[in-house]
């Protein structure tokens, strides 16, 4: 995808874009509808889990995930239309999760798009997943560029500078795991259920926060990477030495542990926002900094990053809690915003499992390392 300022023509008409999402275990549609003042509207937006199908298996499993998303995608395209009143007729373009994720997955709402496109001649818009996260707020809110962001996710934990659409600067990367991750992990091994974050969440709230000693990721390590592999580690070495745990052992632990990830994330973006300022110093207060992916559902970590963002001249804004997990919505919205610039793609755009948002970064310098398919972080 090539990019371009926004196109007059696009700009000067009502254009409305069908989004599909399929990029783990969440098969999603929606439709979005922007007017030429940019005002925008959500006609459709709908989200089938799989929660059921992996729970037995404590995660998620990509075969599973993706017999599951061809299942149900071109129903859930039809009830999206519906919703919002529309045939394919009113549709101007065809948006699609192409990566990052489970490729079996990706390739579901991928395709699907693509057999849109092609039998309607309406442009496909291939979207990188992270960038669905990283415009999440503008659903709800009108923030401009450039912002600081905070992506933060089972399968992603980055800090980057938006500067524009498809224009973003990383700050820093896991260098391990994802925060996200270290939620789900942890609680698995506790046995608190799948999905395991929204569970470890609910235990920590009857929690002894200050009960376990847990170390502080890359505490004293200057820059904005993250690592939450140690933690995870002596979470479960802790709970392996427990004799009989009870409800309460497991409520301890899940409040350090989200402790313990909140404030190493409050940290970091710290750090984020003081390089921010450094490079945009004419920004008036307050300066934006958004947080999206599914992490930033999690209260305690809302709470510390707000109050990190208000200590430093900052505002915190995050979607709402439903566009804070994968949804088409803001797959939508991604298309919309590449669409309105002319930018969009051939048919024969490729399923990504990895798309860095800052690929250029990632190339020069991975946080994490690259294989043959591409760069991890």
């Amino acid at each position: 995808m090539d990019l371009a300022p926004a196109s007059p023509t696009t700009q000067e008409k009502t254009l409305t874009v069908l989004g599909l999402e399929s990029s783990c275990d969440e098969t999603a549609a929606a439709i979005l509808r922007r007017a030429p003042d940019g005002s925008q509207e959500i006609l459709a937006d709908l989200v089938l889990g799989q929660n059921d199908a992996h729970a037995p298996f404590g995660g998620v499993v990509p075969e599973i995930a993706a017999r599951a998303h061809v299942e149900a995608i071109d129903g859930l395209v039809v009830e999206a239309l519906k919703a919002a009143k529309l045939t394919l007729d009113d549709i101007d373009g065809f948006a699609a999760t192409a990566g990052p994720g489970l490729v079996g997955g990706v390739m579901a709402a991928l395709m699907t798009a693509k057999a849109l496109a092609l039998g309607t001649g309406k442009p496909l818009i291939a979207v990188n997943h992270l960038e669905g996260h990283a415009l999440s707020p503008r659903l709800s809110e009108d923030v401009a560029f450039p912002y600081l962001l905070l992506l933060v996710s089972g399968g992603h934990t980055q800090l980057l500078i938006a500067e524009d659409v498809g224009v973003y600067h990383r700050l820093g990367s896991t260098i391990d795991d994802a925060a996200g991750e270290a939620f789900d992990k942890t609680a698995k091994v506790m046995g608190l259920g799948f999905p395991g974050g929204p569970a470890l969440e609910k235990f920590a709230q009857t929690g002894d926060v200050e009960r376990f000693a847990l170390p502080t990721p890359l505490r004293g390590r200057p820059g904005c990477d993250f690592s939450f592999a140690g933690l995870k580690t002596a979470a479960r070495q802790i709970w392996d030495k427990l004799e009989n745990p009870s409800d309460q052992d497991r409520a301890d632990l899940s409040a350090g542990v989200q402790s313990a990830i909140a404030k190493s994330l409050a940290q970091r973006s710290g750090r984020a926002m003081d390089m921010f300022v450094e490079r945009y110093p004419n920004v008036a207060e307050p300066r934006p900094f958004l947080v999206a992916g599914g992490v930033a559902a999690n209260k305690a970590v809302r709470t510390a990053l707000s109050d990190a963002a208000a200590e430093r001249g900052f505002e915190m804004t995050a979607p709402p809690m439903k566009w804070c997990t994968d949804n088409a919505a803001m797959i939508a919205l991604a298309g919309m915003e590449h669409l309105v610039r002319g930018q969009t793609d051939d048919l024969d755009a490729a399923a990504r499992p990895r798309w860095p948002l800052d690929e250029q970064s990632a190339k020069m310098n991975p946080a994490i390392g690259a294989g043959r398919k591409g760069p991890k972080a």
